[in-house]
């Protein structure tokens, strides 16, 4: 716990690696875009499962980490499987990657029982691809009902020091 790293929020522009074919890609994009559009998504699509998708994912972390563009964090998604459909995430060019990565890492994958190797060496795991939207955006409806109720707070309160001001003004 003690090199895990604080992920921005709200993340302004993130990385996202998955299969962008897959219902996890489709699922945290519509979730994020539905609590926070103002975030960029940047997919990069790698295989999720078989023999090439370590290598491809763990390329994709070595890639965006030396990559010129400012994101805030990585993100790591794949939806559930057995076992076997989730063991790219417990290879070890993977989980070394995630940790030496420079910038923040977030693992979502599988189902809510399922962990892997990867989700224990990120800087923040979720237990779905969409509860990780959630973890990483703020409620955009809920904002703009704070944003508008502490407006009304503000006014009320300036109304009432103009209010005292002019009356010590009439008093002086």
């Amino acid at each position: 716990s003690e090199r895990k790293r604080l992920v921005a929020y709200p993340a302004t522009k993130v990385a996202l690696i998955t299969s962008v074919e897959s219902a996890a890609y489709a699922d945290y994009v519509k979730v994020t875009k539905a609590r926070w559009p103002h975030m960029q998504i940047d997919a990069y699509d790698v295989h999720v499962q078989g023999a090439s998708a370590p290598a491809q994912i763990a390329a994709r972390i070595l890639e965006i980490n030396q990559s010129s563009d400012a994101y805030d964090a990585i993100v790591i998604i794949r939806g559930g499987g057995s076992v076997e459909d989730l063991s790219a995430f417990n290879d070890e060019r993977v989980v070394r990657a995630i940790s030496a990565s420079r910038l923040p890492t977030c693992v979502a994958i599988g189902h809510e029982v399922d962990e892997s190797l990867s989700e224990l060496a990120c800087d923040l795991r979720a237990s779905t691809p969409s509860n990780l939207a959630e973890l990483m955006t703020p409620d955009r409806q809920a904002e703009l009902m704070w944003l508008k109720s502490s407006s009304g707070h503000l006014a009320t309160a300036l109304a009432g020091s103009i209010i005292a001001a002019k009356n010590d003004l009439i008093q002086a």
